[in-house]
């Protein structure tokens, strides 16, 4: 019965990446270095027969924990692929961050996440591919917009993630209307927009945390070791920058024990996201942030 179940959201998601690829000329991928967005990789491999004809896309904040880095650059150098990054080099140069103490959480969130993907999406400030021959990173000399973007954003991980649509439009500033998207009904997707229209795609919509782990054990995905028990009874449950992610109390040192610890609903009172600081801050949880470009 569980894999019938995940053979269907593998089915489905496949078929939701197989649809943007026809339907976005510029289309790219977000990749965060999580557990849902390696998933959604793994998908796009499956999907594609071994290989990923989009970029592949990381807003760097420099701020991240160091074993998510060389983790992405790993595995790009692994399968292939062809890996941008992007970042937001002003304030970063001017320490307009948190960790500098100039700003709120949610503000270097802001800076550091949403306007430096605006901004990288739409190819208005420098990004960065990886040179597969070198394995150093280079400025991309294609500046073309992407208007098609896929996400591994989950209804059940967040509250304003439960509103989006597996097609969600954006205006041409990546903002999102809650309020205004289109209905989806038996498996029948909006991909014709008007022109000027960013479209996020969520190919995971329907995916849980514990289909994402049972996933990750059937198909023997490999992950950072930040998301394991290393000893101190302590892991991280999601990934963020050092400053503001915190690891979760948890024994499970591998997949099948946090699949165990999953079913036996000893995290149902503790949110997927309850290591990240920003949420708690951010009174409107993540919607303040997504509605105007945040992931």
């Amino acid at each position: 019965m569980k894999d019938d179940h995940l053979d269907k959201l593998e089915n489905r998601s496949v078929h939701i990446l197989r649809e943007a690829y026809a339907a976005f000329p510029n289309l790219c991928m977000l990749w965060s270095i999580g557990k849902d967005s390696t998933v959604l990789l793994w998908l796009a491999r499956k999907a594609f027969f071994g290989h990923v004809p989009f970029p592949l896309v990381h807003i760097d904040t420099h701020y991240k924990i160091p074993e998510m880095i060389a983790y992405r650059d790993k595995l790009a150098m692994e399968y292939g692929l062809y890996m941008i990054y992007g970042e937001n080099r002003e304030a970063l140069d001017a320490h307009c961050t948190f960790p500098d103490g100039a700003c709120s959480r949610v503000e270097c969130c802001r800076l550091l996440k949403t306007e430096a993907l605006k901004h990288t999406l739409d190819g208005t400030w420098p990004r960065y591919r990886l040179n597969l021959h070198t394995g150093q990173y280079e400025r991309d000399t294609d500046t073309a917009a992407y208007t098609g973007v896929i996400v591994g954003a989950r209804a059940d991980e967040e509250g304003s993630r439960s509103k989006e649509r597996y097609f969600s439009p954006r205006d041409t500033h990546s903002d999102w209307e809650v309020d205004d998207q289109p209905p989806e009904f038996w498996d029948q997707y909006k991909t014709d927009f008007a022109p000027g229209t960013h479209v996020r795609i969520h190919p995971l919509l329907d995916w849980t945390e514990l289909n994402v782990w049972e996933y990750i054990e059937r198909e023997h995905i490999p992950t950072v070791s930040l998301y394991y028990n290393q000893g101190d009874g302590t892991r991280y449950r999601s990934l963020g920058c050092a400053p503001c992610t915190g690891p979760i109390r948890s024994q499970s040192r591998n997949v099948e024990e946090i699949i165990a610890e999953l079913r036996s609903g000893a995290l149902s009172r503790i949110a997927e996201r309850s290591g990240r600081a920003q949420d708690a801050e951010d009174g409107g949880g993540l919607e303040t942030l997504r509605r105007g470009g945040y992931m």
